[in-house]
């Protein structure tokens, strides 16, 4: 799996924080916690924290980045631009709780719905959580807007069907 780099996104951030775990970076969400446990977090944690918070973004330094925008497109090229990220297919996190994914077992794969099992060759689960998932439909829309996002920033040739 990509070993860095890391964030902390703070609770005013949840929706970019699952974007960059579909995007496969290892991404903590927190909530109800002080801006000193957030600090204290990524820094134990080598992690860039990631607010919409002035205060915060000043007392985290170097490694932290204010988002500017409360729009979640604009978030997500503003944090892919500064930062220079990019998107690759297998390296796809749980949105839920920012586990890694895995292939799932037979066994695993038998709680997905009769029809998935029937039209996906694949599924994958959550190491930590044990959510399922598939590449249907909603996965296209998915790439859709992925590249809708950061087409806009340059060529996301990582993007594949």
């Amino acid at each position: 799996m990509r070993s860095a780099p890391r964030f902390l996104a703070d609770e005013m951030l949840g929706s970019l924080a699952r974007w960059l775990r579909m995007m496969g970076y290892d991404t903590a969400y927190a909530r109800d916690v002080t801006d000193a446990e957030v600090l204290r977090r990524a820094r134990a944690e080598g992690r860039t924290v990631l607010t919409r918070d002035h205060q915060l973004a000043k007392r985290a330094g170097e490694q932290g980045l204010l988002v500017e925008s409360d729009d979640l497109e604009d978030q997500l090229i503003q944090v892919s631009t500064t930062l220079g990220l990019s998107f690759e297919e297998s390296y796809t996190r749980c949105t839920i709780c920012n586990g890694e994914l895995r292939n799932a077992t037979l066994e695993e794969g038998a709680r997905a719905p009769p029809r998935v099992r029937e039209s996906q060759e694949r599924l994958y689960v959550c190491q930590e959580c044990g959510q399922l998932y598939w590449r249907g439909s909603h996965w296209s829309r998915i790439f859709e807007r992925l590249e809708r996002m950061l087409g806009r920033i340059g060529d996301w040739s990582g993007l594949s069907r």
